[in-house]
């Protein structure tokens, strides 16, 4: 995954550091990511995050309020309202270089305030919220020791996650102050809401008031037993797999795919990418795939070799068939799943340097089947049309079109 690493400049003048991850292939869309309260842009939750959305081609920019991480400026001096418009100066920026988010992600008070700057940004089409507070002053309680000192003195170093930070009394009066009802409200583009139950900063309660707030289209996702802060990958990954699904239907990730109106019984591919060998496949009006070849011969290795669509045909059609003969037999199979490989294979009488392929299929039959069940199976996924296919001659037609 590539990433470059820019400047842009935030609400004071200061340089705001980012992170700009791009995928292997075409980029599908872009996404503007906004990091939890006093984090940064590369917490785990944000890399991994990113890291997974760009190997589904969504690039995403990543990057760090001012006063925090690499960027400059004292955070001190900043309040949520701040954030906000460090927000909009990264979507002005990315579209200014030719990529325009067309997502936002904000994680717990990022969530807050990509749902503040949504309501400003007409481009935006989607936002995904993780762990966000619906009342932005629910942060105070991070600090609520040093609220008597901050209030007294207008600022006060507190220990937030082991790290020094200084907070300003402008800050705690912002958040105070700041409600959401109205932006989420306001909002012209589809939500989803990600939340731990178990999420012991921001309780599951604070997702319910935004995902009441909101106007359809809106969605909620329960991340099970992640943590606030998402550390563990597998969850990271899965907030991320669900936003690109979800976020799929709104953004058109697949601009590069072939006609929609693809006529039933007809597959068509199309180029989505001419320096490599990403297709985009439909199939019929209604189904979509990536095919590709790996990156040892110039491909990204975003979907499928043709040779693997025909190995997946044969697996799926003898899955389909020994599925359908034991159902119609009323035998007690309880699962079927077929491996097949694909080799070139020397012909022998054919010639010394003629080759014939070979697919290899491994068959597993699980349930309550005698020996003479399964070898019956076994015959049966020899009837499979993709078989019966495969092993005669076939003829292509080769047309023009005008």
């Amino acid at each position: 995954m590539p990433t470059e690493r820019i400047t842009f400049t935030g609400h004071d003048g200061s340089e705001l550091a980012a992170r700009l991850d791009l995928p292997d292939g075409p980029v599908l869309a872009n996404a503007l990511f906004a990091h939890c309260f006093t984090c940064g842009k590369d917490i785990p939750a944000a890399r991994r995050i990113a890291a997974r959305l760009a190997s589904l081609g969504i690039a995403v920019l990543r990057f760090d309020f001012t006063g925090l991480g690499h960027s400059k400026g004292e955070f001190a001096n900043t309040n949520f309202t701040s954030n906000v418009q460090d927000l909009v100066l990264a979507a002005k920026f990315m579209t200014e270089r030719g990529n325009a988010p067309a997502l936002l992600i904000g994680h717990s008070l990022g969530g807050a305030a990509v749902l503040k700057a949504g309501s400003q940004l007409d481009e935006i089409k989607a936002i995904a919220t993780i762990g966000a507070p619906f009342d932005p002053g629910h942060v105070t309680h991070n600090f609520e020791s040093a609220l008597p000192e901050i209030q007294s003195e207008g600022v006060a170093e507190v220990n937030l996650g082991g790290r020094p930070i200084r907070i300003g009394q402008s800050f705690v009066e912002d958040v105070k102050q700041t409600a959401l009802t109205d932006s989420i409200a306001k909002l012209n583009s589809a939500l989803l809401v990600l939340h731990a139950p178990q999420d012991g900063i921001v309780s599951i309660d604070n997702a319910s008031q935004i995902f009441l707030a909101a106007k359809h289209p809106k969605s909620f996702v329960t991340l099970d037993d992640a943590d606030h802060l998402v550390t563990e990958a597998e969850h990271a990954e899965y907030a991320a797999d669900v936003i690109s699904t979800w976020a799929s239907k709104y953004l058109n990730l697949h601009h590069h795919a072939a006609d929609p109106d693809t006529p039933e019984g007809v597959v068509r591919s199309a180029e989505a990418d001419s320096a490599g060998f990403l297709q985009d496949i439909q199939s019929g009006p209604h189904h979509h795939l990536l095919a590709d070849e790996p990156i040892s011969v110039g491909g990204t290795n975003k979907g499928l070799t043709p040779y693997g669509f025909l190995s997946a045909g044969l697996a799926a059609c003898t899955s389909m068939t020994i599925r359908m003969y034991a159902r119609r037999k009323g035998w007690s199979l309880d699962h079927v799943s077929v491996d097949v490989s694909h080799a070139k294979m020397h012909a022998g009488d054919a010639g010394e340097n003629s080759k014939i392929d070979e697919w290899i299929r491994r068959i597993t039959l699980l349930g309550d089947l005698d020996a003479e069940q399964r070898q019956r199976l076994l015959e049966i996924a020899d009837k499979c049309p993709v078989h019966r296919t495969l092993e005669h001659s076939s003829r292509v037609v080769t047309e023009l079109a005008v």
